[in-house]
């Protein structure tokens, strides 16, 4: 992208008026060519353009969501799946190397692992993931599958303050409660449904299946689920299992482009993401995983990590190329809502360019087109 298209791209941002009051914070960009490149140093640049990890870490329990979509088994022209669709392991250990030496007191890796109630060690280990040198990267590792009750002995109910989009709350594992900081680590990468799938998206897989899933309980959680959350989240076919609440209104749109932006931008607000961080060093691009008819591998070389996950995604979704104020019907939300844009009129942060501090690479140096 040449400085002028730079321009005039975020000169078109206007013509969706930004919320005013939605808070911004600055995000960081450093390029990173290859996941054998020096990965620790660039992420501790990026923590550092951002005032530090002490500050938001130190002597507390960190608990960062993955990004582990779909079974183990999905492969694209066989790659390892960190260099396509999932987070790639060696951030996931330098991430926790450098925690622990920002002093935090445990790390707690979570992930609601697609068909399965079972120990998030074992879908790891599925994922060709070297567990016992992730645990030894920092003192007080742990791991939960979030896709059901899990270690917890309840789930927790996270309220939408000033009411959601589509629930009024949402029922999730004790993790996302028993936690001082909570990380959103994303992949640089398209979504069939919403557009794109960065901080935010990747929250959507904090919904346990056991309450949400397709072969959820009526009356109760099904605690060793097997399927995605297809028929209740996305088409809206029927109600989660109890305890959950009931969505706000049945009447409104089943399109899974109407509903799935909602849901992320509803559990963003109940459950706030105090720091975010994307691979987008290798990834794909025209979906979210191998089941997508003509994903592709693509090679941005770069990462970025903020303090606001609408405003962090804002500027991931600038640098694949794309006004992130898209509306409907224009790429890269040409079948869907903005999600960016219903979590800035939620108040959660905003989407606008022009309010957003961008440290390290500028944007127009970093854009890499996810397509033509």
């Amino acid at each position: 992208m040449t400085r002028r298209e730079w321009i005039a791209l975020i000169s078109a941002a206007p013509l969706l008026k930004a919320a005013p009051s939605a808070p911004s914070a600055p995000v960081a960009i450093a390029k990173c060519a290859s996941y054998s490149d020096d990965v620790t140093a660039c992420l501790s640049t990026l923590f550092d353009q951002l005032g530090g990890l002490g500050r938001l870490v130190r002597g507390k329990t960190v608990t960062i969501k993955l990004n582990m979509t779909g079974s183990p088994a999905y492969r694209i022209e066989g790659r390892p799946l960190g260099v396509t669709h999932y987070v790639h392991p060696k951030l996931v250990g330098a991430t926790a190397h450098l925690m622990g030496q920002a002093g935090a007191r445990r790390i707690r890796f979570v992930e609601s692992a697609w068909g399965t109630g079972g120990p998030l060690e074992d879908y790891l280990l599925d994922s060709g993931w070297n567990v016992r040198q992730l645990r030894a990267a920092a003192p007080g590792v742990e791991f939960e599958n979030t896709n059901a009750l899990g270690k917890g002995k309840q789930y927790v109910r996270f309220n939408v303050p000033g009411g959601g989009y589509l629930f009024p709350g949402y029922e999730l594992n004790h993790a996302y409660h028993d936690t001082d900081v909570f990380v959103s680590m994303a992949k640089l990468k398209n979504h069939a449904t919403c557009g794109v799938t960065l901080s935010m998206k990747n929250c959507f897989g904090t919904l346990p299946a056991s309450i949400y899933g397709d072969d959820a309980g009526v009356n109760a959680p099904n605690e060793n689920p097997t399927a995605g959350r297809a028929r209740i989240m996305h088409q809206g076919r029927r109600q989660p299992a109890k305890p959950a609440p009931p969505e706000l209104d049945p009447s409104s749109s089943r399109a899974p482009g109407y509903r799935v932006p909602r849901i992320v931008a509803d559990l963003v607000k109940a459950r706030p993401v105090d720091l975010q961080i994307i691979d987008g060093i290798e990834s794909i691009a025209g979906g979210e995983g191998p089941w997508i008819r003509g994903v592709r591998p693509v090679h941005p070389g770069v990462l970025l990590a903020g303090l606001n996950p609408v405003s962090t995604d804002a500027v991931a979704t600038a640098v694949m190329g794309y006004d992130p104020r898209a509306p409907h019907g224009t790429p890269p939300f040409r079948t869907c809502d903005n999600t960016l844009l219903l979590a800035e009129m939620h108040g959660v942060g905003s989407a606008d360019l022009r309010r957003i501090e961008v440290r390290g690479v500028p944007i127009a140096s970093a854009v890499f087109r996810y397509e033509t």
